[in-house]
């Protein structure tokens, strides 16, 4: 007999299990941002070599993170049928597929230096990233498993297990990466490779706390999820890959257009650029927000689906969607109420060049207004879709609103059209707004009526 929740009901069930997530997203932005501070206290050189370095990682990363989100749905709707055997099968496939990955991935991290100088990049930077590239590829299975099992215990509603173990893991990582950077407390002083190190060792450590909490927790242990590793599932492997491989690409289509808006600023001016990784921060800690309420609606659709709740799972969709556009609006308010103070506290007011950064920001950020609310409904609908398992189409809409509208449109109205900053981000703004169109379109077409 299927439960009837109300909306009410929803929205704290949406809440109870997307605000551990949210702030598990935050503190993984403060493990990198530590880092760069740290490194940044280091050498100028150095920084940037990390920030090159971890960028590239993370584009790597995120391509096979897909496989991790893919397991998120999978599970729920298996738990929502009451099928345990098929959760240890889906997640067992999805850490298959992460180690089979980050074997593949290393050579790209080991030969990174060459890589690196064929883009253009400078070879002392190049030769620091590659440094750091080949000491935290090794730092990429366990960083994918990582993903992996906190799909299976989202998808269990084990949110807070995950923020306690990455919280931990911020003030670790804080710890290590100073003294193997600095050599403080008796550590050797490796600067970049110290930097690499730590990153390595708190993956790794992240991973054996949840493998440990996910295999002997009370009420997950029946699920014995490590029982006959070894053992392949072949329905279960295509399934994961089914999923997983367009999820890994929409991933990087998005984080590929904010990186050719870096790019694109770049080229504008010096003050413009800053003023622009000022809004994007900023954005991004709030898109924190919406990423954990559209994994909240992933497992929550995944389970309906799985136990044929059709009512309950359009209705459960229409709250994570208010829940959504709700923070949205409050964060547009906010942008628009005081920007000026928002952007001052990435600078130094002495500094000459801030005033001009400022006003420059503060015109940004009301363009970022408009874009919470459109990259909140996109990254919602693509959580939905994900939730019954639809992921085909929806990267094939989201690379067209990206690459085909969003990209275009942000060059012609920036350079041709001599619109400037304020040009590439009404783009930004065109192509996730069309994004978040088109999948919230799929998404409501794809339902059954019921």
């Amino acid at each position: 007999m299927t439960q009837t929740l109300t909306a009410s009901s929803h929205a704290r069930a949406t809440l109870v299990l997307g605000l551990p997530l949210v702030g598990s997203h935050l503190a993984q932005m403060a493990l990198h941002v530590t880092d760069t501070l740290i490194v940044g206290r280091y050498g100028v050189t150095e920084l940037a070599a990390v920030v090159l370095g971890s960028s590239s990682f993370f584009i790597v990363f995120i391509l096979g993170a897909g496989f991790a989100q893919a397991v998120m749905p999978m599970v729920a709707a298996a738990l929502g049928r009451g099928d345990e055997a098929q959760v240890r099968r889906d997640t067992r496939m999805g850490l298959w597929l992460s180690i089979g990955f980050g074997i593949l991935a290393l050579p790209l991290f080991w030969w990174s230096g060459a890589i690196l100088r064929a883009l253009g990049q400078q070879p002392d930077v190049a030769a620091l990233a590659e440094v750091f590239l080949r000491i935290v590829g090794f730092g990429m299975i366990p960083a994918l498993l990582v993903r992996v099992l906190t799909s299976f215990l989202a998808a269990q509603e084990r949110t807070r297990a995950v923020l306690a173990v990455t919280l931990a893991a911020v003030a670790v990582n804080g710890v290590l990466c100073w003294a193997l950077v600095f050599g403080a407390w008796g550590a050797p002083e490796l600067g970049v490779a110290g930097s690499a190190i730590a990153t390595v060792a708190v993956q790794v450590m992240t991973c054996a706390a949840l493998a440990v909490y996910a295999a002997r927790a009370p009420g997950l242990r029946r699920f014995r999820l490590f029982q006959r590793f070894w053992r392949a599932d072949p329905q279960a492997l295509r399934q994961v890959f089914r999923l997983g491989w367009p999820i890994g690409l929409t991933s990087v289509a998005e984080g590929g257009l904010f990186q050719a808006s870096v790019l694109m600023m770049g080229v504008i001016g010096t003050v413009e650029l800053a003023a622009h990784g000022i809004a994007i921060q900023v954005a991004s800690i709030t898109f924190m927000v919406h990423v954990g309420l559209s994994s909240a609606a992933t497992v929550r659709t995944g389970r309906a689906l799985g136990r044929g709740d059709r009512a309950g799972l359009r209705l459960g969709a229409r709250v994570a969607i208010l829940l959504s556009l709700g923070v949205g609006l409050a964060t547009v308010a906010l942008f628009l109420s005081v920007p000026g103070a928002i952007v001052g506290l990435f600078l130094n007011p002495a500094d000459p060049g801030a005033a001009a950064i400022v006003a420059f920001g503060t015109v940004l950020l009301a363009f970022a207004a408009a874009f919470q609310v459109a990259d909140a409904m996109q990254v919602m609908a693509l959580g939905l879709l994900r939730g019954v398992q639809d992921t085909r189409i929806p990267m094939v809409l989201a690379v067209v609103s990206y690459w085909v509208i969003g990209i275009p449109s942000s060059y012609v109205l920036a350079f041709p059209l001599g619109l400037g900053g304020v040009g590439l981000w009404t783009g930004l703004v065109i192509g996730l707004t069309v994004a978040a169109v088109l999948l919230m379109a799929r998404f409501w077409r794809r339902l059954p009526s019921g």
